[in-house]
């Protein structure tokens, strides 16, 4: 009797047990709400880059255990280099009241800033964000934006000193860039200003307002003209268009971007743009579970390529100097 007692009881405080865990274990398994996050792309939809830029972003966010239609959902525009549509755009996201919003680009950037104070924004490739008053300090950004910057205004006056070692027969350059999606511009333009004056070379801005404006500009350097294209997403978004009028026109160019020189540009020095997208994934995936983006540093690029694309050097008419050619990360032949 005693015995039957003694076994109801350990049988009792068993399933007492058993009771208290399950609904922690319950709990534990229990999927985490779906996060939103607003992204807004610079280029247009159909450029490889862009997408190439956008699956970096999915790759990150995937390696770090979220998965879209499970805890996540992604919500794409797409800018095409327009400032006005990177405005609308913005408009459209910040209505759909996502947990963080991904800005690429200057325009995005300063479009999400004036639509927002209260959603956090990560940003990629924006030059110099402190000289363009997003953010006060880089190591403790403050407010609700922090990312991954692009160039300093400094490299610019790199970029002339390299294409002029290339091309020593250049007297005068220009830097092409559209007012409208690159505000900046007058930053690069000193600096390029800034070198010039040492290297006997006259700099001139040239702004493009239109696509149709581009080969006029690139026509007006031959012979002895050479051209700066800056980060900017509307000439990014038409750089087939640029590349093709400084070859037709026998200008030599240097370019922001390695697919610049893939694509048939003679000179490229700059950072691997889908890289600054994998990594900001790590950015989203902090905020979303909890960290503030003024905790978050802004970090620069940590590599810098110089590439040669030797076949259009010869279609130029031109001979890089080893010295160059030594130094290239990449010489395309």
């Amino acid at each position: 009797m005693q015995f039957d007692r003694l076994k109801r009881r350990e049988f009792v405080t068993l399933l007492s047990g058993a009771a208290a865990v399950w609904p922690l274990a319950a709990r534990a398994q229990q999927p985490r709400r779906t996060r939103r996050v607003g992204i807004l792309m610079g280029w247009s939809e159909s450029d490889q880059e862009g997408a190439a830029g956008l699956a970096a972003v999915r790759r990150g966010l995937q390696e770090l255990g979220w998965a879209e239609g499970r805890d996540l959902r992604i919500d794409v525009r797409w800018a095409a280099g327009d400032s006005g549509r990177a405005a609308n755009y913005t408009a459209e996201l910040v209505g759909l009241a996502p947990d963080v919003i991904l800005a690429h680009g200057t325009p995005a950037l300063r479009a999400s800033k004036s639509a927002t104070t209260s959603i956090p924004i990560v940003f990629v490739q924006v030059a110099d964000p402190i000289e363009q008053g997003f953010i006060s300090n880089m190591p403790h950004p403050g407010g609700h934006i922090t990312g991954f910057m692009g160039y300093e205004f400094s490299v610019a006056g790199k970029w002339l000193q390299t294409l002029k070692e290339a091309v020593p027969r250049i007297t005068r350059v220009a830097v092409m860039f559209n007012p409208k999606t690159a505000p900046y511009s007058g930053l690069y333009f000193q600096k390029v200003e800034d070198a010039a004056a040492s290297l006997a070379v006259g700099a001139l801005a040239a702004p493009v307002h239109e696509v149709s404006a581009i080969e006029g500009v690139i026509a007006a350097l031959a012979p002895q003209g050479g051209l700066i294209v800056i980060p900017d997403s509307f000439t990014l978004s038409h750089r087939e268009v640029v590349i093709e009028q400084a070859e037709r026109h026998r200008v030599p160019a240097i370019y922001p971007y390695r697919f610049y020189a893939a694509a048939g540009g003679l000179i490229s020095h700059g950072i691997d743009a889908a890289n600054l997208f994998y990594r900001a994934a790590s950015y989203v995936d902090r905020i979303l579970k909890g960290e503030k983006p003024a905790d978050l540093p802004v970090q620069a690029p940590t590599k810098y390529e110089l590439v040669i694309n030797l076949k259009t050097a010869k279609a130029l008419g031109l001979t890089v100097p080893d010295t160059l050619l030594a130094r290239a990360d990449e010489v395309i032949e």
